[in-house]
């Protein structure tokens, strides 16, 4: 939510560090489980990191409104189906509609999602994004978590430990994340 409509006494909604790490054949996504509105601390265990798709051949993680990010795995479930499992096919046309649909404009979140091929940061100004390097991070914690990654690439080959070591210097730098880390790997 931006400032000015925060500033108009609308509650702020922060929160979330989601990071993906691609790297030697392995692609993992993973996410703190904070909830907060304000400066409270609303849930600590949140599951921002699934799977969907057939077979699970899909792992996402939302930054951003929950209800929001429930509509767009829903949606986003759908067009993996619709173009039999095509990551980048269905991402491109879930942007769209996010972009021109009048319900989904105003849905506030943003997605990271890969398959074994591909991964990418999704936002709801029509952009997919394929992001240099096989590392993405979103959220309030997102830039933490990405320059701790970035750091850790050239002498860790393993992107499990890259990312869990990325979500814990995030947590330690970032209020509105936590070390309650979801971790899912293809």
């Amino acid at each position: 939510m931006d400032e000015a409509r925060a500033s108009h006494g609308l509650i702020q909604w922060h929160g979330t560090t989601i990071i993906g790490v691609k790297k030697n054949g392995r692609t993992v996504i993973a996410g703190d489980g904070q909830v907060s509105m304000g400066n409270t601390v609303m849930k600590p265990n949140a599951r921002k990191v699934r799977r969907i798709g057939e077979g699970g051949s899909v792992i996402a993680g939302f930054a951003g409104a929950t209800a929001d990010a429930f509509t767009l795995f829903e949606r986003l479930e759908r067009k993996l189906e619709q173009h039999r499992g095509q990551l980048m096919r269905a991402a491109v046309e879930l942007a769209k509609d996010w972009r021109t649909d009048k319900y989904l404009r105003n849905l506030e979140a943003l997605m990271i999602v890969a398959d074994a091929e591909t991964m990418l940061i999704l936002t709801g100004n029509g952009d997919v994004l394929e992001p240099e390097g096989g590392i993405a991070a979103i959220g309030s914690g997102g830039n933490y978590a990405l320059a701790a990654a970035k750091a850790l690439d050239p002498y860790e080959d393993d992107p499990e430990k890259i990312a869990r070591r990325a979500m814990q210097v995030a947590a330690e730098v970032c209020v509105f994340t936590n070390d309650r880390v979801t971790v899912e790997i293809l």
